[in-house]
């Protein structure tokens, strides 16, 4: 991964505390902290003893290094290219060693692939980085911030920065779907389980109000049965898996209710929630309209649809990676990721409620 700056030796950041370090303005980007799954993890699980992992080739293989970083993309993924709209340097994963000094008020990455909303989702995984987990690491950040600047800088550089959280397609594929008859769906029909997964969802997204967030990027799931991996293990003629896509649906829009029932608890346009799945949507439904070739078949893999088993360095491997809506079985390709982010900037409301990422910008650039 790009390293921010190099090192700041430790003089020189007790200088910057003492004289105030401008945490808001042209002279400092904002800072960006991400929690979540697999697709916005951008290392962390490299430093876990799990199968979750992507450090291996040909991830990474259009990266700006050309080797894998823990990104579960062939390139940036949804993280990268909002950095690069709040005009900053990609955040470094929390358990990475180079997280340190100047670099901590960047931001960080606490996201851990195979997570869920709920703890028992990626069980299979072993050793991952839990939501509750994710808010600790951000709680300890917070604590190693104040040793640099200070408590009320830090709670300005906090309460100032964007947050982005994904997660809740886990809980679907990786726990209720995982096995017939899993413990889940034996507990819980679909609409009652979905109800569960958003109350847990909804205690998280307080739980992070509680500990400092203000502006939070709340996605939902993608169109969970039309990825390669679920076309070829529950679809039929290549058509989406329709109970996968049952749970989509049910689960996007009670997310949206959700986050507008928080910011009503708090009296602020808090939490923003981004329908990822009317976002892949489009270019699942229509892959051409956006230069892909296709939206079926995964651009690493193997089996029907390269959907079966993990992208290793023995898989089918397309030589455009751009003409490909999706890179791995379960993951989109860099240039789709960008597609996303270009609509969590300029979406209308079906596609982010209640606002943009560019008029919340806007907004919060008139009260610094």
């Amino acid at each position: 991964m790009a390293s921010f700056l190099v090192f700041i030796t430790s003089c020189v950041v007790l200088a910057l505390a003492i004289s105030g370090f401008k945490l808001k303005g042209a002279d400092a980007a904002r800072a960006f902290f991400v929690f979540g799954d697999s697709l916005v993890d951008n290392g962390n699980n490299n430093y876990l003893v799990t199968t979750a992992r992507a450090d291996a080739p040909p991830y990474g293989i259009d990266y700006p290094t050309r080797r894998p970083t823990g990104r579960f993309s062939n390139g940036l993924n949804i993280p990268d290219f909002i950095s690069q709209e709040l005009g900053s340097e990609s955040t470094l994963p929390y358990l990475s060693p180079d997280l340190d000094g100047e670099k901590l008020l960047v931001g960080a990455n606490f996201a851990s692939a195979g997570i869920g909303v709920l703890d028992d989702t990626g069980v299979q995984f072993v050793n991952i980085i839990r939501m509750s987990r994710q808010i600790e690491y951000f709680q300890e950040y917070q604590q190693r911030v104040s040793g640099l600047i200070g408590d009320e800088k830090t709670r300005q550089l906090v309460n100032g920065a964007l947050v982005l959280i994904t997660c809740g397609g886990n809980d679907f594929v990786n726990n209720y779907y995982l096995v017939p008859n899993s413990a889940r769906s034996r507990q819980f029909a679909l609409p009652d389980y979905v109800n569960y997964v958003i109350s847990e969802y909804s205690k998280i997204l307080r739980r992070l109000y509680d500990v400092g967030a203000r502006r939070v990027l709340v996605t939902g799931s993608g169109p969970l049965g039309c990825v390669p991996a679920e076309l070829a293990l529950r679809g039929r003629n290549g058509e989406c898996a329709e109970e996968l896509q049952k749970a989509s649906s049910l689960f996007n829009p009670q997310l949206v209710e959700m986050t507008r029932q928080l910011n009503e608890e708090v009296g602020s346009d808090v939490f923003v929630a981004v329908n990822t799945q009317l976002m892949h949507d489009d270019f699942v439904n229509n892959p051409q309209a956006f230069g892909f070739v296709t939206s079926k078949v995964a651009c690493c893999g193997q089996g029907p649809f390269n959907g079966i088993g993990l992208c290793t360095v023995t898989s089918n491997l397309c030589p455009n990676r751009d003409a490909y809506a999706f890179w791995d079985p379960f993951h989109p390709s860099e240039r789709a990721n960008k597609f996303i982010v270009q609509k969590i900037m300029s979406g209308t409301t079906k596609y982010i409620h209640p606002m943009n990422l560019t008029t919340i910008l806007a907004l919060d650039s008139n009260n610094i």
